[in-house]
């Protein structure tokens, strides 16, 4: 299992320079990938272009961009371009649905649909990363052009959680990238359900890029308890609630990789099993000694 870190925390202090230290910092430090959210109004993509492929050994992946904002070609645009300037730099154009009351109550758009919505996304994205052209007429998006492009292709994964969502993964992405899902959901709902549509389609075997809150600590309930107070918005939300009630748990903290390093190394153990292919770590320190204490642990699991 391939252990990267989410450093979509820091999307909140606006600091792009911040953001490109973390970077560096982590392909030094020989993490496999750096994951960043598309949320707020720094664009991940951007930062990526940023970079400029300067950290050649670290995989660059969103985790996600909506695809309610933006046309399937205008994202293979900047997606490609991104890729051309990062040369031979991985970069993984993570993409997901978003929430209805995302799209609909801060967007103004209908969320109706949205498994179509999916299909006809990446039946324009893909073709225009792979081939520049697409002929294609959808219930929610057209594109009809054939132009060049720069660049090759960078891998496409979604963000998919439920049945629908994971087959469409499978059948036409490299993966799933999950937020809020824990080991007894990937090993029994999200591995078999995706791998299932990839072995059906013909495609390799899919990533299933798991990404949660750890923090490596003492007090295991009080820190699942405050992680359960900062992310409660993700107990309500109705994909990540069906997540949550499959792994039979009620709090978002539950799900978190919490405890002392035998625990938390425990815990990583489980969700490989599970099926995970890599583990995208949100650090969560409350205090210094947490914070060290969960890096460091993060780097001796770096070799397995």
């Amino acid at each position: 299992m391939r252990i990267s870190l989410n450093a979509s925390s820091l999307l909140g202090t606006n600091d792009v320079g911040a953001l490109k230290d973390h970077a560096a910092q982590s392909a030094d430090e020989g993490f496999a990938g750096w994951w960043l959210a598309q949320t707020g109004l720094i664009d991940a993509l951007t930062v990526f272009t940023s970079i400029g492929g300067s950290l050649p050994s670290l995989e660059l992946g969103t985790a996600v961009i909506p695809t309610y904002p933006r046309h399937p070609s205008m994202l293979a645009g900047q997606a490609l371009t991104t890729q051309a300037v990062m040369g031979d730099q991985s970069l993984v154009l993570g993409i997901g649905l978003s929430h209805q009351p995302v799209v609909e109550g801060m967007l103004g758009m209908s969320f109706d649909k949205p498994i179509r919505h999916l299909i006809d996304y990446l039946s324009i994205l893909n073709p225009l990363l792979e081939e520049g052209s697409s002929d294609y007429s959808g219930e929610a998006f057209t594109a009809h052009m054939n132009t060049s492009r720069p660049g090759n292709a960078p891998s496409v994964m979604v963000a998919a959680l439920g049945e629908q969502a994971l087959r469409v993964a499978g059948h036409r992405s490299d993966g799933t990238i999950l937020w809020m899902t824990g080991p007894k959901t990937i090993a029994s709902h999200i591995a078999p359900t995706i791998n299932a549509a990839a072995a059906e389609a013909g495609r390799p075997s899919p990533r299933i890029v798991c990404s949660l809150p750890i923090c490596v600590t003492d007090n295991e309930a009080e820190a699942r308890s405050d992680l359960s107070k900062m992310f409660a918005m993700y107990g309500q939300l109705p994909s990540y609630r069906a997540m949550l009630d499959r792994e039979g748990v009620d709090q978002p903290g539950e799900v978190a990789i919490v405890g002392t390093e035998e625990e938390v190394s425990s815990q990583l153990d489980g969700l490989r099993d599970a099926g995970t292919t890599d583990f995208s770590a949100l650090e969560i320190g409350r205090n210094p000694d947490e914070s060290a204490r969960t890096h460091a642990l993060l780097l001796s699991r770096l070799e397995n």
